[in-house]
């Protein structure tokens, strides 16, 4: 999980398996039930498309809800329901609050009493339309659930009703449905509801043509004609979001939730460092994280002054923003302190270890246009050597590597998320290439998991952006180990939240042998095998810089950040110690590059922020794709050519 580490505030809004008695799909008829549902209730067939694509890509995820408790390819929401028959939570660890060793700080994370689960009448709006879709549709609320047909036309009952309660007829113009399209995306403020409107009017005029997880395809064909009257959404009452010094793209709607900087006794302070970034360092990264807890408890958790915090959190219903740190400071979110100083978090509501959950195409592309935005702004490639996981930071060193989290996890869509960013992950070299990508098809490719629920147990079967490594090239080889997770030398497993042989969609490594349907790569110190049929393969191949030990030497030590030489040290600010983690890089094996970096380390010991200051040395690092972590190798130690 993200910064947010109390199993006690984790409420998963989902189901570990299909509701009993889940509709099974009829092949060819969803492009049907979309129009007659549209027919019967006067909507116009483009809008009740292109919400449903918004919300859900027109999946019916096996029946399973949301994170935020959303059903069926309209998205109908029973929070209810979903937090009654939500299964136990299984942490992903828990680490040290900023991920340093300078000066003594909390470990772990308060931990307030865990909410109960809500009568219905106190949840938001946004988290309770399946109800009111059943009393305007007359479909029972369980079938509204279930069945894919009654989804739908629960979704088209709330939209007819939506642009009968604006005082507007049952238009056949789409665009006469912009006010109605932003009261069901449930925001309680005019600027997100606006951009969700804005978002779905967009599909309507681009057009979308999809295989969902029915194994049906959907068409919405383009009307790039359609002008939605966007004037209609200042007639729904809707409160302006909080002002703020907010740092967003004008495409997304964002408000300003602060997170305190104050002390609170014995010299501690919290929730985050101030700085000058990027005047005082660069920033390099984007860390994606899920936040394992819901959106009010995740609001209530960055604004506690003893607890966490990062920059932005984003909501899964309908896509809003809300930025709590600025740009310029630090946060503590990435359990690393050279990635903390160097990076911006953002947390998306959701929840690693239930499988069903499933993240709408809202949030998606909120998430992807604020990352556009913060890629231009500090000129941060749009990789996966710079847009990372959480579950892709390094350990400082060698004994915080087991207390590392794994969100998003594997269920996080990295294909899709780089496609809306722009850059798809696609072949950049022929056969023969020295690198490849990780890029399995996510719907398609669905690995057994195990401890969603319970240690051992499989999860439910879901889609994956993630392959399994093995030490040869079989189904039936072990698993690779890291011995950085497992010093006595055991095999990694198949567990939900074990990243030692594990890649994932998007990282690139240099391939070590090829044979038959399977691939081999360096990976950890170690050769390691995935299968990769040419049929329905799970890499593309790529071109890109590669290292290895320069001549003469053995192996190199590999670090789990990039810190200065104890000579650049200035006076009153005490020598981080430069130690390596317990993995080697041999000579003959070869490792994608990503950054070339100088050691730096940002000191900020303590609230008065006058004292902080950033040490830069002489010594110069590579960042590397070493494992499922990204490392740092000394630029002294290795060479570097082409692939």
């Amino acid at each position: 999980m993200g910064a947010l580490a109390s199993a006690a505030l984790l409420l998963p809004l989902l189901s570990a398996a299909p509701p009993a008695g889940a509709e099974a799909p009829e092949a060819g008829v969803l492009q049907e039930q979309f129009a007659r549902a549209a027919a019967r209730h006067g909507v116009p067939e483009s809008v009740l498309l292109a919400v449903s694509y918004l919300q859900s890509r027109w999946d019916a995820h096996g029946g399973a809800p949301s994170v935020t408790g959303g059903y069926g390819p309209m998205h109908l929401t029973d929070a209810v329901t979903a937090l009654a028959e939500a299964p136990p939570h299984h942490s992903d660890g828990t680490e040290d609050a900023r991920g340093d060793s300078s000066r003594t700080v909390r470990s772990g994370a308060h931990s307030p009493e865990p909410a109960p689960v809500p009568a219905d009448g106190s949840l938001p709006t946004r988290l309770r339309t399946l109800d009111r879709a059943s009393a305007l549709s007359g479909i029972p609320a369980e079938e509204l659930r279930t069945r894919t047909a009654a989804n739908i036309e629960g979704g088209a009952a709330l939209l007819a009703a939506a642009q009968r309660e604006s005082g507007r007829p049952a238009s056949a113009d789409p665009a006469d449905w912009y006010g109605a399209v932003a009261r069901y995306s449930g925001a309680d403020d005019s600027a997100t509801a606006a951009r969700y409107a804005d978002d779905v009017f967009d599909v309507i005029r681009s057009g979308e043509s999809r295989l969902t997880d029915s194994g049906q395809v959907v068409t919405l064909a383009a009307a790039p004609e359609v002008a939605p009257d966007t004037a209609q959404v200042a007639g729904l009452g809707l409160r302006r979001p909080a002002d703020g010094p907010v740092e967003c793209p004008r495409t997304v709607a964002c408000e300003w939730i602060p997170a305190p900087y104050e002390e609170f006794g014995d010299g501690d302070y919290g929730n985050h460092d101030k700085g000058d970034r990027p005047v005082s360092q660069s920033i390099d990264y984007i860390v994606v994280h899920d936040t394992e807890a819901t959106w009010d408890v995740t609001l209530k958790l960055v604004q506690d002054p003893t607890y966490v915090s990062w920059q932005y959190s984003l909501r899964s219903s309908d896509g809003h923003i809300a930025q709590h740190v600025a740009l310029k400071d630090v946060g503590w979110h990435a359990g690393n302190w050279f990635v903390n100083a160097k990076s911006v978090g953002l947390e998306h509501e959701g929840f690693l270890t239930a499988p069903d959950s499933w993240y709408t195409e809202a949030m998606y592309r909120s998430s992807a246009r604020l990352v556009r935005y913060l890629a231009a702004r500090y000129d941060i490639p749009l990789d996966r050597q710079h847009i990372l996981g959480h579950d892709n930071v390094p350990g400082t060193v060698t004994s915080t590597i087991k207390g590392m989290h794994t969100d998003p996890g594997p269920y996080w869509d990295w294909a899709h998320y780089f496609e809306l960013l722009g850059r798809p992950i696609t072949p950049s070299a022929g056969p023969r290439a020295g690198v490849v990508t990780i890029r399995p098809d996510f719907g398609s490719h669905r690995p057994v998991y195990t401890g969603c629920v319970a240690a051992g147990e499989a999860c439910a079967p879901h889609g994956s952006g993630a392959v399994r490594l093995h030490t040869g090239p079989s189904a039936d080889a072990p698993l690779v180990r890291d011995i950085g997770l497992r010093p006595d030398g055991q095999e990694s497993t198949t567990g939900v939240n074990d990243t030692g042989a594990r890649a994932s969609t998007g990282q690139s490594y240099a391939v070590a042998e090829r044979r038959g349907d399977w691939t081999a790569v360096w990976y950890l110190g170690q050769k390691a095998w995935f299968h990769n049929p040419a049929k329905e393969p799970t890499a593309v191949n790529a071109r890109g810089l590669v290292l290895t030990p320069r001549e003469g030497l053995a192996w190199v030590p590999v670090y789990g950040r990039a810190y200065p030489e104890a000579s650049a040290y200035p006076a009153g600010v005490p020598v981080q110690a430069v130690s390596p983690l317990p993995y080697q890089l041999l000579a003959g094996q070869r490792y994608v590059v990503g950054d070339r970096t100088p050691g730096e380390y940002f000191f900020a010991p303590v609230f008065d922020s006058s004292g902080h200051t950033v040490v830069r040395g002489q010594e110069e690092y590579y960042q590397i794709q070493f494992g499922h972590r990204v490392a740092f190798v000394k630029a002294a130690d290795v060479r570097v050519s082409q692939s």
